[in-house]
């Protein structure tokens, strides 16, 4: 895996050059409010990818957030991505204001992924999980420890960046990817899970424990 720890991630350079390019021309050219309009998108460009390092948690039990936001879904859901029969569900809907590098949700090794095509609904609804573009990886952190990952792409956000493939290891809060200007992430647990969050809650990726391996 590369270094994926500077400030801003590397996926949000081009967006950022190039407003800061347009910018420069309209500085040049003398157009005080475009320039200064094109100025605060830069800027917006520049705070939306921004990287922060993280305090992950220690403990090979834990089980955390794998994307900044708010939880908009914790029930059991009876099929899951992957995994057979029901699980435990927790959603994190995350806004255009936070971070949005994904981290992975705990030590394991990735054995299997998919992609699907499909709409750009907003990403706060429940139904964006089964109708929006996506992609999930199946996780195995251990004997009989297995949950689904599954980044879902929202009403702006169009484009998914995922950097593991199948074989590969990752670490509790590992960054693994993002999603481009507003979505969603979807956690698959054991139906026996023992969340420690709550709906409504907000989380802290890679930091925010989401309960603990039985």
């Amino acid at each position: 895996m590369h270094d994926r720890s500077h400030p801003i991630a590397s996926e949000g350079y081009p967006f950022i050059i190039l407003a800061a390019f347009v910018t420069l021309v309209f500085a040049l050219i003398g157009w005080t409010l475009a320039t200064l309009v094109l100025l605060a998108l830069t800027l917006f460009i520049i705070y939306f990818f921004r990287n922060p390092e993280r305090s992950v948690p220690q403990g090979e039990s834990c089980v955390v957030a794998p994307a900044d936001g708010r939880i908009v879904f914790l029930d059991r859901v009876e099929e899951a991505p992957m995994l057979e029969g029901p699980a435990l569900k927790i959603s994190i809907f995350m806004s255009v204001f936070n971070v949005h590098v994904n981290r992975f949700p705990c030590a394991g090794t990735v054995i299997d992924s998919y992609y699907k095509k499909g709409a750009f609904l907003n990403a706060a609804l429940d139904k964006a999980s089964e109708k929006n573009e996506q992609l999930g990886l199946l996780i195995e952190a251990g004997q009989d420890r297995k949950l689904a990952c599954v980044q879902v792409a929202g009403l702006i956000a169009r484009r998914i960046v995922c950097y593991p493939e199948i074989g590969d290891s990752l670490s509790t809060g590992e960054r693994y990817g993002l999603i481009r200007f507003g979505s969603r992430v979807d956690v698959y647990l054991p139906v026996d899970f023992s969340p420690r969050v709550s709906l409504g809650q907000t989380t802290v990726a890679g930091e925010t424990i989401l309960g603990h391996w039985q």
